[in-house]
């Protein structure tokens, strides 16, 4: 099993969206960077752990735990010509964006960047570093489990 962090601005789709989803699960379309794409193609499974993180709003920061439901398949919102993800370059035989489901589990508090920032055996994770845009990242085990201990 892996671990993911997974960034959705809550005005696309909240935790509290995913959680009202049929099933709970959304699809995690709209993803334009090939290495959150490879994450989701190459590395993803279904079961895999996810911190599900508000992002572009005023308290950015973990706000939900859900899994991956399975496996990559074609995004089709870079075929959907209305979609602000649309995709003039990618082809139906020969896809270039992917996405997964994610299946909502629960809406938690928010855990902010700065309380992250306070917790020393989260000092080297992803979400953390100076610079770091992806939407995908992978979380270790160690900070899987110390955030579901300490934090959650």
């Amino acid at each position: 099993m892996q671990y993911w962090l997974m960034k959705s601005e809550p005005d696309e789709c909240s935790i509290d969206d995913a959680l009202a989803a049929p099933k709970r699960i959304t699809p995690w379309t709209g993803v334009r960077n090939y290495q959150a794409r490879n994450f989701m193609r190459d590395a993803m499974r279904a079961g895999d752990g996810v911190l599900f993180w508000h992002s572009s709003c005023a308290e950015p920061g973990i706000a939900g735990l859900a899994e991956v439901a399975g496996a990559a398949y074609p995004d089709p919102s870079q075929f959907d010509r209305r979609s602000p993800y649309y995709d003039a370059k990618s082809a139906r035989a020969a896809p270039r964006w992917v996405c997964v489901d994610v299946r909502a589990l629960k809406k938690t508090r928010v855990v902010t960047i700065a309380e992250l920032h306070a917790h020393a055996p989260l000092r080297n994770m992803r979400v953390l570093r100076p610079g770091n845009r992806l939407s995908i990242t992978p979380v270790s085990a160690g900070e899987w489990q110390y955030i579901g201990r300490k934090l959650l």
